[in-house]
């Protein structure tokens, strides 16, 4: 719940922030100067990129869960509990890198199965590579939708 409350603080903050830079993409476009115009469009585009990724970030946050209850009420959902952990927490890289291979063999196997590609997008981040996490979790969205 913690989460939710920061998130919605901060999309709050954004919601004023976008406002301010609107006003003042307003005021520049009404100044009627070349000069002014433009910078006024320049600055009316930053509001709507920041809606736009602040909507793609949510959207996927929200597929993520909604794929993570699902494979839970299956009783699916990613387990690394039984991994050896490190003193800071994290799963230890060989046992990491071990319980990652088991999961490409799973995509390998079921390429259409959104089920191993979200179980391939953990054992990314699990491993410490989340750039990767991120790119395997999206094609599993695309695979669920």
């Amino acid at each position: 719940m913690k989460v939710r409350l920061a998130v919605g603080l901060l999309i709050a903050a954004l919601a004023v922030y976008f406002v301010l830079l609107t006003g003042r993409a307003v005021a520049l476009l009404g100044t009627g100067e070349v000069v002014g115009v433009l910078l006024g469009v320049g600055v009316l585009i930053l509001p709507l990129l920041g809606v736009w990724l602040v909507y793609s970030n949510l959207r996927f946050g929200w597929e993520t869960e909604k794929m993570a209850r699902e494979l839970d009420a299956d009783g699916l959902l990613p387990d690394v509990s039984h991994l050896p952990r490190r003193p800071s927490g994290r799963v230890d890289r060989d046992a990491a890198d071990s319980w990652f291979e088991e999961r490409r063999a799973e995509v390998e196997t079921s390429p259409d199965d959104w089920r191993a590609w979200f179980r391939l997008a953990y054992a990314y981040d699990v491993a410490g590579d989340r750039g990767r996490a991120r790119q395997t979790m999206r094609k599993a969205i695309e695979l669920h939708s």
